[in-house]
Parts: structure tokens; C-alpha cells; sequence
């Protein structure tokens, strides 16, 4: 008999909302209750993701950068998320498909049209069940991060490309309230992960 197939969680934020940390104790506490979870991240998660995180640090064209953000994706689901789903494992991603239309589509402004066709080739399709979205004034995450190294040129623009992000996110989260679970991340860093976790439990459980 084949495994039930596993959930799918993505951890969404723009720049310094803690969503790695989240998303970190999260994973954690499933382990420890002995569910078998897989944790990645976008852009990397396999050898060839991670030559394309480097390369994103180089000035790209806006359909340069998304294609660079889909050819790391198409390599990750292929070869690392869609096995673990298959084997029934809970798959947890740090950023996914809603960080391009946040970033590329509502903030640099690519055709949604033509993003939304090429990011369905990359996946296959493959929609999350659950995207754990925490949200921040871009002042307040950039100031977060003042001062640390930045391997990816999109967290380097400016104020208003941030607030355009947030707006982009906010929008998916309206379009697609039953899948989207957002947190305020100006809560402590242990409120956001209990509160992410009893998201993703629902989510787990239904």
C-alpha cells in the first residue's frame, strides 16, 4: 500500500521576519514528536539551488532574476520535494512560488500572466498546502537585518521595493485565505513559532 502523500508547508516574510527561525522550531518540535520532516529552502536545497542563491547575488535582469529564482525551484521540487511528499514525509520550505509573485510580479513588476505559466512549468503545478506568512513593516525587518551579509540582491533594494513586497504578500493571503495563515511577526520569536506551529498542525491534522 503507498504512503499517504505528506503536507506541504511554506514559510513565507519579507526581509527580517524571522520566518527561518519559525520555521526552524517548527520543524524541531515535529521531529521530537517523531513525525518525519524534511526542511529546505529558495532559492538552494540541492547542490545546483545553492550555485543559483550565488549567482542571484550578481545585478540580473528582472526575467534573468525570475528565471534564475525558477531553475533552483524546478531542481528542488523535482529532486527533493516531490520524493519526500511520495514517501509521506511533511515537507517544510523556507519561501516558495508566493515569494515570486510577491517579489517579481508585484514589486518588480513582471507580467502575472507569464510568471504564473512558467512557475506552474518549473513545479509541475505543485501548490502548497499551507503558506505561514509572517508579516512586518519593511522598516522594521530591514533594521533587523542592518548589518548582516545578504547572499541575495533582492534584499538590497530599497524602502519602497520592501513595501511593494509586503503589499504583494498581503494580496495572496486576501486571494487565498484558507491556505494562508498570517502571523504578526512583531510578536516575540516564541509566540511566532507556537502560533505557526498550531497553523501548521490544523493544517497536519485536517
Amino acid at each position: 500500500m503507498d504512503a499517504e502523500r505528506g503536507r506541504f508547508i511554506v514559510f513565507e516574510g519579507g526581509e527580517g521576519s524571522g520566518k527561518s527561525t519559525a520555521s526552524l522550531a517548527v520543524v524541531q518540535r515535529l521531529q521530537a514528536e517523531g513525525r518525519p520532516v524534511l526542511h529546505t529552502r529558495e532559492p538552494g536545497g540541492t547542490p545546483a539551488g545553492e550555485l543559483v542563491r550565488g549567482l542571484l547575488h550578481q545585478p540580473l535582469t528582472p526575467w534573468a532574476e525570475l528565471f534564475a529564482f525558477l531553475a533552483a525551484r524546478a531542481q528542488l521540487v523535482a529532486t527533493v520535494i516531490r520524493p519526500a511528499l511520495d514517501r509521506g514525509e511533511t515537507v517544510v520550505c523556507d519561501r516558495f512560488a508566493p515569494s515570486t509573485f510577491a517579489y517579481q510580479v508585484h514589486a518588480r513588476g513582471l507580467d502575472p500572466v507569464v510568471v504564473r505559466t512558467a512557475n506552474a512549468a518549473a513545479t509541475g503545478g505543485l501548490e502548497p498546502d499551507l503558506v505561514v506568512y509572517l508579516d512586518i513593516p519593511p522598516e522594521t525587518g530591514l533594521a533587523r537585518k542592518h548589518g548582516e551579509d545578504e547572499a541575495i540582491r533582492t534584499g538590497l533594494e530599497d524602502l519602497e521595493f520592501h513595501r511593494k513586497v509586503r503589499e504583494g504578500y498581503l494580496l495572496q493571503a486576501r486571494a487565498a485565505a484558507a491556505r494562508w495563515t498570517v502571523i504578526d511577526a512583531a510578536f516575540p520569536p516564541a509566540r511566532v513559532a507556537e502560533l505557526a506551529l498550531a497553523a501548521v498542525r490544523t493544517t497536519l491534522h485536517g
